[in-house]
């Protein structure tokens, strides 16, 4: 899938379900119970031990788009591309990672939590802009930097539940991105899966 592809789908889904988690043996149930809630654009942390493994069997589904985070190497972006990552996810503005993304046509969603940040993103080929860590003034700040930067594709992921995705789309974000507010790491560790699945589907709902 092309960077623009992925783009348009991330709009359309409106959030991704984004896993990180020491547990390697426990990864897979847990993004399992989000895909089960309806997720459909899904992300694995190069943190979680096998990742690339994790993202090899996942992102053979039909119908299931798989981003890798914590990108910060280009051998990690060749590598999570091989892997069949959609999406090349970083916590900083790493330019070498963007490289490649371009070479290889795959989208880049880089971390930025400045406005001058953001549109470097932007200006260094970043077709979405990650909000790490979200600013305390959490969806007005994205209203306040699409105001005169409308052109850019900001995802917030830091400190996004299901009380506020809703607000973050309003004020004008791309998508949204569930973290902790579904995959609880007491909830993994115990192997709650029906719980995590029950956070799922109202954190879907919450944007639907």
């Amino acid at each position: 899938m092309n960077q623009k592809a992925f783009v348009d789908a991330f709009a359309g889904a409106r959030a991704s379900a984004i896993l990180r988690t020491p547990h390697e043996h426990l990864a897979a149930p847990a993004m399992e119970a989000a895909i089960a809630a309806g997720f459909r654009v899904v992300e694995f942390t190069l943190t979680i031990p096998g990742a690339l493994e994790l993202v090899r069997t996942f992102a053979k589904r039909d119908g299931l788009l798989v981003s890798v985070g914590t990108v910060l190497t280009p051998e990690d972006a060749h590598a999570a591309i091989d892997a069949g990552a959609s999406c090349l996810v970083s916590p900083v503005l790493g330019t070498e990672v963007g490289e490649v993304a371009a070479e290889r046509d795959v989208a880049w969603m880089p971390g930025v939590a400045t406005p001058t940040e953001a549109y470097a993103a932007h200006q260094s080929g970043a077709p979405l802009q990650k909000v790490f860590p979200m600013p305390g003034i959490g969806a007005a700040w994205i209203k306040a930097i699409r105001g005169p930067m409308p052109f850019l594709h900001l995802v917030p992921t830091h400190g996004v539940h299901e009380n506020n995705a809703a607000a973050f789309l309003k004020a004008g974000a791309h998508a949204v991105g569930f973290v902790q507010s579904i995959f609880d790491p007491n909830d993994i560790a115990d192997q709650r899966w029906n719980r995590i699945k029950e956070k799922a589907e109202r954190a879907l709902a919450s944007v639907s």
